[in-house]
């Protein structure tokens, strides 16, 4: 089994745009550069299935149904042209409550007990189980990838393609690989559209970025 975990292209969240907007995580839509790289990563998988001569006429692409990610997966299809193409809710990304859409001087003005309580979490290793208000920790996005992961093994394909969100990716492949919270608190969100893929065979999984990579931490 192959799987394509790939992180849907920028978006006016990841601009910063939507403070303004303030439209639903839901209907959050790609920026251009979002567009753009959406094109260009289908142009590079297209390239490398070729190269590695993989078989996409029973492969499955699996989409959250997130306005992103749907914009993200048409655009990659249109290279890949993969028939299967599903929708599936566990896929969606963190819900981020009362935090959603909004500057963290304006969550810390307006909500100021519940971000003590949540920052409390963060700094003391807690990122893991840090519930948002009226949201989701990324614990509880974990129990929603391991049901994906038995939906996936009833699959009958054995190339996945999977169109997601940063967090979500995370616990997939915490979930797939068995690794602890730890691993999820130090471990960095990928870049938009960047592609991890997992190898199984033999019941040995192996795990590498094919491209793009990881969001790289500002050092002050």
């Amino acid at each position: 089994m192959k799987i394509f975990l790939i992180r849907h292209g920028e978006s006016m969240q990841n601009t910063r745009e939507n403070f303004a907007i303030g439209l639903p995580d839901h209907k959050v839509y790609l920026s251009p550069k979002g567009i753009e790289q959406a094109q260009l990563l289908g142009h590079f998988l297209k390239d490398y299935v070729e190269m590695e001569q993989i078989d996409l006429s029973n492969a499955t692409l699996w989409v959250s149904p997130y306005k992103r990610t749907r914009q993200t997966a048409e655009i990659l299809n249109e290279s890949l042209n993969i028939s299967k193409v599903k929708e599936d809710i566990t896929l969606i990304e963190q819900r981020y409550g009362l935090f959603s859409d909004k500057e963290i001087s304006v969550i810390k003005a307006m909500y100021p007990d519940q971000f003590n309580y949540y920052d409390n979490y963060w700094r003391n290793d807690g990122k893991f189980y840090a519930k948002l208000p009226q949201g989701e920790s990324p614990y509880d996005v974990a129990l929603r990838t391991r049901i994906f992961l038995e939906t996936i093994f009833r699959d009958s394909s054995d190339i996945l393609f999977i169109v997601s969100h940063g967090t979500t990716i995370r616990t997939f492949i915490m979930n797939w690989f068995h690794y602890s919270p730890e691993w999820f608190n130090n471990e960095p969100n990928m870049e938009n559209c960047s592609v991890r893929l997992i190898n199984s065979e033999n019941k040995v999984s192996t795990e590498q970025y094919i491209y793009g990579g990881p969001i790289k931490k500002l050092v002050k």
